[in-house]
């Protein structure tokens, strides 16, 4: 399957990581569950025969389920639109704040969509009043023909996903069968990502939340459920010593991810030192 890239530039994504990861993720998947599933990037790309895909962000899962729930010509008609009545563009900062008071008055998902196309570095960010804040993406971010073929690629992709948006730890894990699978690309402790500053909206990820997560995995392999785990063991002299750890303890297999992680946040320092992202899998 010739892979796709979401409509959503998530932080995290693994677009670019998918030839790496699918290389080991097993073949003849019958149920898979996307834990954090993000911008959806793996849900779309791995083939089973039942796919669910969670994420703690309820506003962005409630964009797929809306996406679901149109057919692409309504879709794309109440896209553009929407664009035209606001006079959304690259250079429009005003019709973009406007736009921006009005969809935290009314919370529509498909105009959350439409507003995160025009915003900076196309991101999700909430204050603590749960209102979008993320500033206008002057003169680089809009709802350009790339983004429209993604979109279009991805409602096709996405018809007979589950979506859900729980806690990692009230997952219905029911589902999934011996022979199962679940890919968990949880926020990475030790490294950069704006969806692990405890400041969009969404509690930061802490130590708590990775022992948890690994139990979970461990319970789970117990039972014959096959795991992937995507995290970073390093990041500019830091360690994850719980993960090491836990990998010690149940012999996991580690594969090596590739990836230059130096420009993740341009105001990151230190830009030299070495990240390691590892896949870990109990197969």
């Amino acid at each position: 399957m010739q892979r796709s890239k979401s409509p959503f530039n998530y932080i995290g994504n693994k677009y670019r990581l998918m030839a790496t990861l699918e290389q080991y993720f097993p073949s003849n998947i019958n149920t898979m569950v996307d834990l954090f599933c993000g911008g959806c990037d793996v849900s779309i790309n791995v083939e089973a025969q039942n796919k669910y895909a969670n994420d703690l962000n309820c506003y962005l899962i409630e964009i797929c389920k809306t996406f679901q729930q149109y057919t692409i010509s309504d879709l794309l008609l109440y896209i553009d639109q929407t664009i035209n009545e606001w006079g959304l563009s690259k250079d429009n900062k005003q019709g973009y704040l406007n736009f921006r008071a009005y969809y935290n008055r009314t919370r529509k998902p498909l105009d959350l969509y439409i507003l995160m196309c025009y915003s900076f570095n196309y991101q999700f960010r909430f204050n603590a009043a749960l209102e979008y804040n993320n500033p206008f993406g002057n003169a680089r971010s809009s709802f350009n023909n790339n983004m429209r073929n993604n979109l279009l690629e991805f409602k096709r992709r996405i018809e007979f996903i589950n979506f859900s948006s729980n806690h990692f730890m009230k997952f219905n894990y029911e589902i999934l069968k011996k022979g199962d699978f679940i890919y968990a690309d949880p926020p990475y402790r030790i490294s950069c990502g704006s969806y692990n500053d405890g400041k969009r909206g969404f509690e930061g990820w802490k130590e708590k939340d990775d022992l948890n997560l690994f139990q979970k995995l461990t319970e789970l392999s117990n039972r014959g459920v096959l795991f992937a785990l995507s995290n970073v063991i390093e990041h500019k002299g830091l360690t994850n010593e719980l993960l090491a750890q836990w990998i010690a303890e149940h012999k996991y297999t580690v594969h090596p991810i590739n990836f230059n992680y130096n420009n993740c946040n341009y105001q990151t320092k230190n830009k030299n030192q070495i990240t390691k992202e590892i896949l870990v899998t109990n197969y």
